[in-house]
């Protein structure tokens, strides 16, 4: 999809967003972002605080202009409308629910500020506390309900005017880890049962991956990738999405072997073998990505199987520095001869592992040949 050719639902095109401070100084906080949204998709824009973010959610709900740039909503212009002439909702990480009104009444609030008629905005209410299964606590206040109830009530609020898009700026981050996961799953059945389009901004890595179908990620400004949580995490195009989406270890290295269906990469500590080529030359210098659940790891030097190369390609050995024990996996952290150290880790299959690997132990680690990524940048 060409977000610079208008298709897409929500099309960001070129925009940029400069601020300026009181001593004269510009900062640019949105560099050049285009993106295309389908409609009815969830897509999350995954960063860091300060990567701009949460700046181009803004300028969606038009809080902020952009400084150049066009926002065009299912072909609609964006530039010029008021937040509240936008068919856009926004639900706030802090939830901004009225405390001193009723669950019913919080969902109702932007409906009677519209004048719509009292039958219909009931019927509209009572659907909304079906959707989001709040029916017997529609004269609770908001201190009386659970972080979770809460912001099932913010949603309600948000898709009670029926927006063309919702904006979910951290949507759970108000709430602990356990009811976090919880509710991830949840929300996103509520959202796609209504079929609206969704941008939400997170730097949660977690909460991107499950709830959306397709990942921005943004550093200083820019769109560094955009893909499916899968694509994103087993080939990221650069260092940068390769260490800020989930664990992983980064070898420096020149490109010693670059062939149509395979390349061999020779680093400090290993010689990887690679199944595919990368079309670059001899003698460049790449960095090669592999996730610590795709090595195995044991006390003795492993046998290769089926479809992985000989000899020592592929293979090291170190002493077991850490161990970090999860409960579900286990984390080595294997010092090598260089100094650098493996991160390594096992799924936990069985309540107990006879000659099981302790502090100390050395041990061997190996992986398959498409268990890499070669990054050149």
């Amino acid at each position: 999809m060409n977000s610079r050719t208008g298709e897409g639902y929500l099309v960001i095109d070129r925009v940029v967003k400069d601020f300026v401070s009181p001593d004269g100084s510009s900062f640019r906080a949105v560099d050049n972002v285009s993106l295309a949204i389908r409609q009815g998709e969830i897509f999350a824009l995954l960063g860091s605080s300060g990567c701009g973010k949460t700046t181009l959610l803004r300028m969606l709900a038009g809080f902020d202009a952009p400084t150049s740039g066009r926002l065009m909503l299912g072909g609609q212009d964006l530039a010029g409308l008021a937040p509240y002439e936008r068919p856009i909702n926004m639900m706030f990480q802090s939830y901004a629910l009225f405390p001193h009104l009723s669950v019913w009444d919080n969902i109702a609030f932007g409906l009677k500020r519209e004048g719509m008629p009292r039958a219909q905005m009931a019927e509209r209410v009572e659907a909304m506390l079906k959707l989001v299964q709040l029916t017997k606590f529609a004269q609770r206040k908001p201190h009386q309900l659970s972080g979770g109830q809460q912001q099932r009530v913010a949603l309600a609020r948000s898709l009670a005017k029926q927006p063309k898009l919702l904006l979910l700026d951290e949507p759970l981050g108000a709430l602990d880890k356990k009811l976090r996961e919880e509710t991830q799953i949840e929300l996103v059945n509520i959202i796609e049962s209504v079929g609206v389009t969704c941008v939400m901004v997170t730097h949660d890595q977690e909460e991107a991956m499950t709830m959306a179908s397709r990942i921005g990620i943004m550093s200083e400004g820019h769109i560094l990738q955009v893909g499916s949580p899968h694509e994103v995490y087993e080939t990221p195009s650069t260092r940068f999405v390769a260490d800020f989406i989930g664990n992983v270890n980064l070898m420096d290295g020149t490109l010693v072997v670059d062939e149509a269906d395979h390349c061999e990469v020779a680093c400090a500590d290993v010689r990887h073998f690679v199944g595919h080529g990368i079309t670059g030359h001899e003698g460049m210098a790449v960095t090669v990505a592999l996730r610590p659940e795709k090595i195995r790891i044991g006390k003795r030097p492993p046998e290769p199987q089926a479809g992985e190369p000989a000899g020592p390609l592929n293979m090291v050995k170190g002493t077991v520095k850490d161990i970090v024990y999860f409960g579900d996996s286990t984390v080595y952290h294997l010092a090598l001869p260089s100094g650098a150290v493996l991160k390594v880790s096992q799924g936990n299959t069985q309540r107990h592992v006879d000659d099981a690997l302790t502090w100390g132990d050395e041990a061997h680690a190996s992986w398959a040949p498409s268990a890499q990524v070669v990054l050149t940048q």
